[in-house]
């Protein structure tokens, strides 16, 4: 088993008496800590009612009231949103070193959230072995935790608060109550460590490489000339430690993110305020459409930026190993198909295409829709899935001949056979009421009275719906809704797919 140090303030909770001796690596209170009990940990104190992105404010609030009754943490509802939802305070420890953390300002952006829920599932944990890191945490530490500060914007699963502002544009004019409340919580608690918690869209990878960025850090500049002070420097350097584990779990899918001044923005207004900022952004994963995974790593990054700040240890850290860290780049895709033949005869074309998948947020779920995103010469763009099509051809995709009776007649067994056969839509003649508009995960496109989309040639903007054949015309590929389906494989995607009843 892989062995590596999670952090130098870690090593500071040892009984040795140079807690930086290198054959003491790893261990806390005497226990060797490596991989494998980060993930235990995690999973041990992952909290359970959070399993999917898209939770409302009333299961905050539920937890909220369960961990009132630990009485571990004093916990207060500091203000209401636009539309009235309550907003929590957790403050934790009684030491005078004071950091505030703050999540999902954007109501769309729920990764950390669900993580800080975690950290306080762990912080009232005992008996575990780690009671050593509790302690210190408790005893050097002044927390305001804020786990939801846009509660109307997480209800919808929008960006913005219910009067259409961006929150992280509201630090200097404080027009909404959410923002003007998150400054009044700074100024009356003058934190001087700030963790400012988001989630940056997926398309973004480390530079030159078709690695996805999982976690983009940032610390913000306080002026336009991005200067680096004192204040600015111990961000930087708490950033190094966080990408030193990070790379242990995701080694170059980290990246920073851009670090233009913006008068409006929280992070920027901390780091001029005297707190030491961090922006940690949730960016994506291959196989983690709910980023549980990245959930993870937010969970073990700002744990172990706690302990080293409790410890002062991040100040061993040279700030320089945060200029190291490469800023984002916005070249990946779902899907690239690279040499596609998509001309006609009078008129051949082969070039690269670039797909992606945008959400639509229904209820509490959500579906897709896929789309053409780019066409042509493309070998600086990247894709979760890659397709090397030269010698194939765009195959039109068809809509079955014969409908079916009823939805409980489309089994996933025949609307793969369908698939395989050239079909991506099928028609049900009798939907029930509450078929209508029904999310599905098959592979094969339903509709009732809408017809199916299908389209004869590649479209910039248009619908990604089609198939990738030899020249004999045989389908190797199904491009469905702006997903890869390996038609000669037995179908293993059906679980990710989100598609809708039309």
């Amino acid at each position: 088993m892989k062995l590596f140090l999670v952090s130098l303030g870690l090593l500071a909770l040892t009984s040795c008496s140079n807690p930086f001796d290198s054959s003491k690596h790893g261990t806390i209170g005497g226990i060797q800590v490596d991989s494998s009990q980060w993930n235990a940990m995690h999973a041990k104190y992952k909290e359970s009612a959070l399993f999917h992105r898209r939770f409302k404010h009333k299961d905050v609030d539920s937890l909220i009231q369960v961990h009132q009754k630990s009485n571990l943490f004093q916990i207060d509802q500091i203000g209401k949103s636009v539309e009235g939802r309550a907003i929590f305070e957790l403050a934790y420890g009684k030491g005078d070193k004071k950091v505030m953390l703050w999540s999902q300002m954007h109501g769309d952006e729920p990764t950390a959230t669900m993580a800080l829920f975690d950290l306080f599932n762990f912080l009232e944990g005992k008996g575990d072995g780690f009671d050593s890191i509790r302690t210190v945490l408790q005893e050097n530490l002044n927390i305001r935790f804020i786990p939801m500060l846009n509660p109307d914007g997480a209800e919808r699963f929008l960006r913005r608060n219910a009067q259409s502002i961006d929150l992280n544009r509201d630090a200097r004019a404080n027009q909404t109550v959410e923002g003007a409340l998150l400054k009044s919580r700074a100024k009356s608690f003058q934190p001087r460590y700030g963790f400012n918690l988001h989630d940056q869209n997926i398309y973004y990878n480390v530079p030159n490489t078709k690695n996805p960025v999982s976690i983009s850090l940032l610390a913000p500049a306080y002026n336009t000339e991005r200067g680096v002070n004192e204040v600015r420097e111990g961000a930087m350097q708490i950033i190094v430690g966080m990408n030193k584990i990070l790379q242990q779990y995701v080694p170059d899918a980290v990246a920073k993110y851009d670090d233009t001044y913006t008068p409006r923005g929280f992070g920027d207004n901390f780091q001029s305020w005297g707190a030491s900022t961090v922006l940690i952004e949730s960016g994506g994963m291959k196989g983690d459409p709910e980023k549980q995974e990245i959930r993870k790593l937010n969970f073990i990054i700002i744990l172990n930026a706690l302990i080293e700040i409790a410890q002062g240890s991040y100040e061993n850290y040279d700030a320089k190993g945060y200029e190291e860290i490469p800023f984002n780049a916005s070249q990946m895709h779902d899907i690239v198909i690279r040499g596609l033949s998509f001309g006609n005869d009078s008129i051949p074309l082969t070039s690269d295409i670039a797909v992606r998948r945008g959400e639509n947020t229904i209820g509490g779920d959500y579906f897709v829709r896929g789309r053409i995103e780019d066409i042509g010469d493309l070998p600086e763009s990247y894709g979760y899935d890659e397709v090397e099509a030269e010698g194939l051809k765009f195959i039109p995709a068809k809509i079955a001949p014969k409908p079916l009776p009823n939805f409980a007649a489309l089994t996933p067994a025949i609307a793969y056979d369908l698939l395989k056969k050239g079909y991506m839509g099928v028609q049900i003649t009798q939907l029930l009421p509450t078929e209508e508009g029904l999310l599905h995960n098959l592979p094969i496109q339903v509709f009732s009275k809408t017809v199916f989309a299908t389209t004869p040639f590649i479209d910039l903007g248009g619908t990604a719906n089609f198939y990738i054949g030899d020249s004999t015309g045989k389908l190797k590929y199904a491009i469905l809704n702006g997903y890869l389906i390996d038609l000669e494989k037995p179908l293993k995607e059906a679980g990710l797919l989100k598609n809708r009843i039309q």
